[in-house]
């Protein structure tokens, strides 16, 4: 894709392993993934699109461009017809929480235009791929607590006096929206897909980064800040997904959805291969053993903890099984997600609440 006349294919990024002190060796022991280096690592960026972190395509014609320079030169191609955003709108992330995440939050895109100088906010969500027994996470404020409630207790560090704690198990995933204060961990390996940003506002006495102490008027405009982007009605749940059979032996699972992006895992055996069609950019995820991906014009394997990203523009992929993978994309909302449940029986109550109506 590197010229207009180029085919579109299957893109290979580079990735970004960061070294925060939460992390440990979870993405390359027990996901398989290669390449990583030594020390302890806490995320992989696979997809971003991010100032000062953009992907950079390492296979075909376009090898050497950056995500951005793909989308620049051919957006429909890449996103599919009537595209026209600066960015690639997708982050996906793998995150080794070892130890446990600082408590923060992303603006919500309101808050991000105006506190933060930014175009967008953070949106995100969680898909759990292993935890260990009695694993929680931090998600929302609790009913009933408020702002000052909230302030005292993040300058006390008392989180679970105001935050609520929810159980962890793998398969689950979680919408979290922009605003709402979160952390995970330990013992936690979670995929991540989420707006293109890397905004954040932090209630720790510590730098993520290296555990260094943060100063006491640093700390308070953090929390200055923090609070200023807090939303106290934000109380998401895990949800384990709606599963539709999609071909001998083919499941597909939407594990969420909502405006900014959805998220799908397929498993498939070796009945017949796993066949998806769509109409916008897919962010091609391996969660299992080594696959082999075809388009058109494409053949390539996939190994484990590796990634793709899918141009619109090649419209289908086979994918032979045993397989387990994840698809992540910015829907349409009714012809990618509402569609195929309500044909799948699902009925339109359930769907309301499942799919996300908001930032």
């Amino acid at each position: 894709m590197s010229g207009r006349a180029a085919a579109p294919y299957p893109l290979r990024l580079s990735v970004t392993a960061r070294p925060l002190v939460f992390g440990g060796h979870a993405i390359a022991r027990r996901l398989g993934k290669k390449g990583l280096p030594d020390w302890s690592v806490a995320e992989t960026w696979e997809c971003s699109d991010v100032e000062g972190n953009h992907s950079v395509v390492t296979n075909g014609p376009s090898a050497g461009r950056s995500l951005r320079q793909v989308l620049t030169d051919r957006p429909e191609a890449l996103m599919g017809t009537g595209w026209s955003g600066e960015c690639f709108p997708l982050l996906t992330k793998f995150i080794d929480a070892g130890g446990t995440l600082p408590v923060h939050l992303h603006a919500d895109d309101e808050a991000a235009r105006r506190l933060e100088g930014q175009p967008n906010g953070k949106t995100e969500a969680w898909h759990i791929l292993d935890a260990a027994p009695g694993a929680t996470a931090l998600c929302g404020v609790k009913k009933g607590v408020t702002a000052g409630r909230l302030r005292a207790a993040l300058e006390a560090q008392d989180f679970d006096a105001v935050l609520r704690r929810l159980p962890v198990r793998a398969g689950e995933t979680l919408y979290v929206p922009g605003g709402t204060p979160h952390s995970f961990g330990p013992d936690t390996l979670v995929y991540e897909i989420e707006q293109t940003s890397d905004i954040q506002q932090h209630a720790m006495r510590w730098h993520m980064e290296d555990g260094s102490p943060v100063g006491e008027d640093e700390f308070r405009a953090n929390l200055d800040m923090l609070m200023r982007q807090a939303d106290l009605g934000s109380r998401p749940e895990f949800h384990p997904g709606l599963s539709i059979a999609a071909g001998d032996g083919v499941e597909r699972v939407f594990l969420c959805a909502g405006p900014y992006f959805a998220l799908e895992r397929w498993r498939a055996g070796t009945a017949e291969p796993l066949r998806r069609s769509f109409a916008t950019a897919q962010i091609l995820t391996n969660a299992g053993a080594p696959v082999r991906v075809r388009t058109d014009t494409w053949s390539g394997e996939l190994g484990r903890a590796e990634t793709l990203v899918l141009p619109a523009a090649c419209r289908e992929t086979e994918i032979t099984g045993p397989a387990d993978v994840l698809f992540g994309y910015l829907p349409d909302l009714d012809r990618d997600v509402r569609a195929p449940l309500l044909a799948a029986g699902y009925p339109l109550p359930l769907l309301q609440r499942f799919i996300a109506a908001r930032a």
